[in-house]
């Protein structure tokens, strides 16, 4: 039996990763320090006998530990594990850096050691605010080294040249996908991407804020397409050195996307929608445009999201609306998902 190992896998993407592993046949190991990742988010998978959690800090990942206490090496590794949101890597600066430089650097030497085939899941903020709309994987970015942003954006980009080297000098079967804004249950209410906050303010008949002058875009792709990209990313065979924009490529200003969830909203028997919408500034680095090209992935991996943006909102808004005080910790059953072929 192959065992997958999910650094992360207790995140909002991890644990649907964690689910879809499970179900492909092979045993699952979540690797998680729980600071930005939910017990509740894999309650319901404890009890399966192919899964199993370790509590660990990724940054502390030791290789030759791991290979001493007869673990069972890893056919393959997923790294997912490193504050993903602005609120969060905004909060945790020090700890962002560190999952991406030395959590990258020690997965890779358990992947090297153990010949794992190796995943790392890295983000659309490393094209920064674009020059280049929309954004391909031969573009190499506008992202400022040293703003607030940095610790993500560039720790990113690090781990990206260092997954790569890793390749290129031991000859690590490893491949980088770039995640670009994702939704669906078990997100955080309070983790201040778009959808959440957008949801949850309009469950609860708050004005729905919007940063600058909302004229910014953003596209948005359901969960469980992403998870079939990651899995298309890893198990296809030849994809050493190769990267692969994940993302939906439906563009959608941020003006335009908060009258879309108010009016979902409204339908499905909440508030009429929100009174009024409240003005902020725009945050410093906030990309103006964002959108993938994903033809290589489609060319590649045969892959691009099928699950539609009012299907994929609706699901997301039931499980708000499950769960306790909209986003609260009781809503650890499997939630179902879109699944593809």
């Amino acid at each position: 039996m192959e065992l997958a190992l999910v650094c992360g896998g207790a995140g909002f993407i991890g644990s649907h990763l964690c689910e879809a592993l499970l179900a492909r046949g092979l045993t699952v190991t979540c690797l998680d320090n729980f600071v930005t990742g939910r017990r509740e988010n894999i309650a319901h998978l404890l009890l399966h006998h192919r899964f199993s959690v370790i509590d660990e800090d990724v940054s502390r990942v030791d290789a030759a530990g791991w290979i001493e206490r007869g673990a069972m090496a890893p056919a393959y590794v997923f790294h997912l594990a490193s504050p993903a949101s602005v609120v969060d890597y905004l909060r945790l600066p020090l700890e962002t850096l560190r999952a991406n430089s030395e959590g990258t650097w020690r997965l890779l030497d358990l992947a090297r050691a153990v010949g794992s085939k190796f995943l790392f899941t890295s983000t659309s903020e490393i094209y920064g605010d674009p020059q280049v709309h929309p954004q391909s994987e031969d573009y190499w970015g506008n992202v400022s080294p040293n703003g607030p942003r940095s610790c993500y954006d560039e720790s990113k980009r690090f781990a990206e040249a260092l997954t790569m080297q890793f390749w290129r000098t031991y000859g690590v079967d490893a491949r980088i996908v770039r995640v670009f804004n994702t939704y669906g249950p078990r997100s955080r209410i309070d983790d201040g991407r778009v959808v959440p906050n957008f949801i949850g303010q309009a469950l609860s008949g708050l004005p729905i804020t919007i940063y600058g002058s909302g004229s910014q875009t953003r596209s948005f792709c359901y969960v469980s397409d992403l998870v079939e990209g990651i899995m298309s990313a890893m198990f296809a065979d030849g994809l050493a050195g190769q990267v692969f924009n994940l993302g939906n490529p439906e563009e959608h200003t941020i003006a335009e996307f908060s009258q879309i969830v108010a009016a979902l909203v409204a339908e499905t028997g909440g508030h009429e929608g929100p009174s009024a919408v409240e003005w902020r500034d725009l945050p410093v680095d906030d990309p103006a445009r964002r959108r993938p090209d994903i033809e290589k992935a489609r060319q590649v991996l045969g892959w691009e999201p099928k699950v539609s943006l009012q299907t994929g909102l609706l699901l997301t808004i039931k499980w708000f609306r499950e769960c306790n005080g909209l986003g609260g910790t009781t809503a650890t059953s499997a939630v179902p998902l879109v699944r593809h072929a």
